[in-house]
């Protein structure tokens, strides 16, 4: 999410890496990315946290009188999680412009969807808030921008919020700490699911189309690995973090 709102590759790696030149000073790691020039929040460590302030943040946006539109993205994990009630509950009913938009990739960590809630088809909850739901599949790029443009769309027009139900799969485990996730996951499913690869389905869909060739897709993936690799030099030479920096930016 944080390349996507125009980050930079270089500082993003660099806090991956706990380093100074990271964008939240090496403090913030894979959970806590900020960027405030980019209107970038970050996430917090606790399941669920950013929803509340998310909510917030359109409450912000109403107050000040802006036409800016707030999204917030959360796990499946998430909607088990009282506050997810409660932030939907109050964006309705005060008609703030957030988005919320659940990554819905059947586990939370290693619990299944289904062993956690009653209704499995998560945007339909949308509807006991009085707000528009919506499904869709979260492996078609395209698919998900039309979708998210949809709400932006109403925000905007009406500060209606909006829940999107994105549904997705992760190949690989939740962490590293969870590596083949073969416990809870039969290698039939991952196998099936991975023949909806976005990035494959998307090159397909473009080269159908007459979007890109082959030859400019190679060039492309020729660039962001070099981007990538040089955000990789770029962290690993910047300093660890000085002890006096221990206690900035903590807020109390």
């Amino acid at each position: 999410h944080y390349l996507a709102k125009g980050g930079d590759p270089s500082r993003a790696m660099a806090e991956l890496y706990g380093r100074i030149d990271g964008m939240s000073k090496g403090k913030g790691g894979s959970m806590h990315f900020f960027d405030k020039q980019r209107n970038f929040l970050g996430g917090t460590g606790i399941v669920g946290g950013q929803l509340p302030i998310g909510t917030g943040v359109g409450l912000a946006i109403n107050y000040q009188g802006g036409d800016q539109v707030c999204l917030v993205f959360f796990g499946d994990g998430s909607v088990a999680q009282g506050v997810f009630h409660e932030s939907l509950n109050l964006a309705s009913l005060w008609r703030l412009p957030v988005i919320y938009v659940c990554e819905n990739n059947l586990y939370a960590m290693g619990t299944a969807l289904n062993r956690t809630q009653a209704i499995t088809d998560l945007y339909k909850k949308a509807e006991g808030y009085g707000m528009p739901g919506e499904q869709v599949d979260g492996m078609d790029v395209l698919a998900v921008r039309e979708a998210v443009g949809r709400a932006v769309e109403r925000a905007r027009r009406d500060k209606t919020p909006s829940l999107i139900e994105s549904r997705t799969y992760r190949f690989r485990g939740h962490s590293m700490r969870d590596p083949a996730a073969a416990v809870y996951r039969k290698r039939e499913e991952v196998d099936e699911w991975k023949k909806s690869d976005p990035i494959v389905l998307l090159w397909d869909r473009m080269s159908r189309d007459g979007i890109i060739s082959d030859t400019e897709y190679k060039e492309m993936d020729k660039e962001i690995t070099q981007v990538a690799e040089e955000a990789v030099r770029f962290a690993e030479a910047s300093p660890q973090p000085p002890l006096e920096e221990l206690l900035t930016d903590v807020y109390v």
